[in-house]
Formats: C-alpha cells, sequence, structure tokens
C-alpha cells in the first residue's frame, strides 16, 4: 500500500512533522533529497507493519536510526538533542 501526498501528511503525528522537517534541515542539502525519501518512507513502512494510525516521535527515530549509516549516528543524535528529541528513551544508547 502506497500513500498519497495528502495521506502522508495526515500520517504524521503534527509535533513529530515538525521535528522531522528540523532534522531534515541539519542534513546537507546534497543528501537532504535522499534522505527525506529514505526516512519518511522507513517510517511509513514501520507504521504499516505495526498496525499503526500515525508516524509519532519513535517510529520517526527508529527510521533514522534505520536509515542513517552507522558512521552517522554520533552527529545525528548530536542534532536530535539539540533540536529536543530523547532518541535514548526508545532505546537507542547515548
Amino acid at each position: 500500500m502506497n500513500f498519497s501526498d495528502e495521506q502522508k501528511d495526515s500520517i504524521w503525528e503534527q509535533a513529530t512533522q515538525e521535528k522531522f522537517r528540523k532534522m531534515m534541515q541539519k542534513i546537507p542539502i546534497f543528501l537532504r533529497a535522499i534522505a527525506e525519501k529514505k526516512v519518511s518512507q522507513k517510517a511509513e513502512e514501520i507504521v504499516r507493519s505495526q498496525n499503526l494510525l500515525q508516524i509519532t516521535e519513535k517510529e520517526m527515530v527508529d527510521a533514522f536510526f534505520a536509515e542513517t549509516p552507522f558512521g552517522f549516528h554520533g552527529p545525528m543524535k548530536c542534532d536530535m538533542e539539540e533540536i529536543g528529541i530523547d532518541y535514548a528513551k526508545y532505546g537507542y544508547k547515548r
């Protein structure tokens, strides 16, 4: 099942979507489009596989960790902390 653009917006919890946009701004411009596509698709996949109704912060964080190469997890964690995302509460080490 694929989501239309309107459905994609509606499945994102509003506060989570704003945090996602802030995270995207921290990614280098030349990587941003692919990162946005990969992370949002992964978040949608997580929602579908778990029969959830919305992408919450947890699914977004899970998608970022799944789609971001391990070598970039350190900077990604720093970015999350700056935005106010507590990834540790979802099981990821500080």
